[in-house]
């Protein structure tokens, strides 16, 4: 295979930016040095990608690419054998290596290298204001807390990373790099507010059981009304003005006409459900949409990959990936009905502004089993603070 089509920047580690060494490809197909990729994974939250910022759930096994490895090989190979026809042309001629081009290289290395720890100190920062924020998420005056706390009061501001120049040969690969290594502490900031916020409103758990007076006809419960699940046989439940007649829903038997509350479900393998909370006075026996004007906020997962939130017209949800676990949190005199991914600790979507003026009630709906399918339940889980 030629190389001589080939630029020294296509073999580059985007991490040392040196030509590869033991390269490795990972899943979003970009290539690193394997020592490198590993090194950044040890010391990152969470497995990424350093140039698409891909996350990966678990961490990728690495193997060397023996394709690329062998282009590499055969890469330097030929810079090998171009440098020593150079020298060789050079001491032919009576010429020496141009000092000036050897100095200009050398600078930028260590320009780039004094980035790397400027960088490093701002991570360094960055895992030291987590800390405190943990921290602070289990103390009960916060204010107090804040004010003894010198690198959050004030947080000091970032470096300038855009108005960084370096010589022009080297510009592209080192402004890219420190790009996306500013992209990931950006995430990684992002990540931790998720953190802190998801552990403030997990504060306000509280049990929530199911209703079985309010549960339609083919649903199951179970007996610590814990579970939700459908079947297909319509079962001989006595009609009550509580029981939810065209949806296959059932609410919780705690209702709730202020303050806040929050609990969680698990809702893996299922294709489809429905989360959130309703009014005392909603219609249970007529077709109504379970939206905020009906007396419903709540979204829906669909086809096992569609995830909305009942609006009005339906709002379309894109996630990164698909929870496991869901929590609903409610702030009463607030308005405002939140729904997290548990195990991202992400927001999925909020209702914000809304006017609540009875009580209202937890509702689940594991919707119909279709066939099997579905038929996995709907669980109310235990709150465990994430740590």
């Amino acid at each position: 295979m030629a190389t001589s089509y080939l630029s020294e920047d296509q073999f580059l580690c985007s991490i040392c930016l040196e030509v590869f060494t033991d390269p490795v490809t990972i899943p979003c197909g970009h290539n690193f040095c394997k020592t490198c990729i590993t090194e950044n994974w040890n010391i990152s939250l969470c497995c990424q990608c350093p140039l698409c910022v891909k996350v990966f759930r678990s961490r990728p096994e690495l193997y060397v690419n023996t394709i690329l490895s062998e282009m590499v090989d055969m890469f330097k190979q030929s810079t090998a054998k171009k440098n020593g026809r150079a020298e060789e042309q050079q001491a032919e001629s009576g010429e020496v290596s141009c000092e000036v081009c050897s100095e200009t290289k050398m600078k930028a290395v260590n320009q780039a290298q004094g980035f790397i720890k400027e960088l490093e100190k701002e991570v360094s920062e960055l895992r030291m204001n987590i800390s405190e924020l943990e921290q602070l998420s289990h103390t009960g005056d916060h204010l107090q807390f804040l004010q003894s706390l010198p690198s959050l009061n004030p947080v000091p501001p970032t470096k300038d990373w855009t108005e960084v120049t370096v010589h022009s040969s080297y510009e592209g690969t080192v402004k890219k790099a420190v790009a996306q290594l500013e992209q990931t502490l950006s995430k990684e900031m992002k990540k931790l507010h998720d953190d802190v916020e998801l552990k403030r409103v997990q504060q306000y758990a509280v049990d929530v059981t199911l209703d079985p007076d309010t549960a339609h006809p083919n649903l199951v419960l179970s007996d610590d009304g814990k579970q939700v699940s459908s079947c297909n046989k319509r079962q001989n439940f006595p009609e009550t003005p509580k029981r939810c007649i065209y949806y296959a829903n059932v609410l919780g038997k705690q209702g709730f006409s202020s303050g806040r509350f929050y609990y969680e479900v698990l809702v893996n393998e299922k294709t489809q459900w429905d989360l959130g909370v309703a009014n005392e006075s909603i219609n249970r026996k007529e077709k109504k949409a379970l939206c905020p004007r009906n007396g419903y906020w709540t979204i829906r997962l669909r086809n096992g990959n569609q995830y909305k939130a009942v609006v009005g017209p339906s709002i379309c949800l894109s996630l990164q990936a698909e929870p496991q676990k869901v929590g609903v949190f409610v702030d009463y005199e607030e308005g405002l009905v939140s729904f997290y991914d548990v195990g991202a600790a992400a927001l999925i979507y909020s209702f914000t502004g809304c006017n609540f003026t009875e009580k209202l009630y937890p509702l689940f709906s594991p919707c119909f089993d279709e066939g099997g399918a579905n038929s996995t339940p709907l669980i109310i889980s235990s709150v465990l603070p994430k740590h």
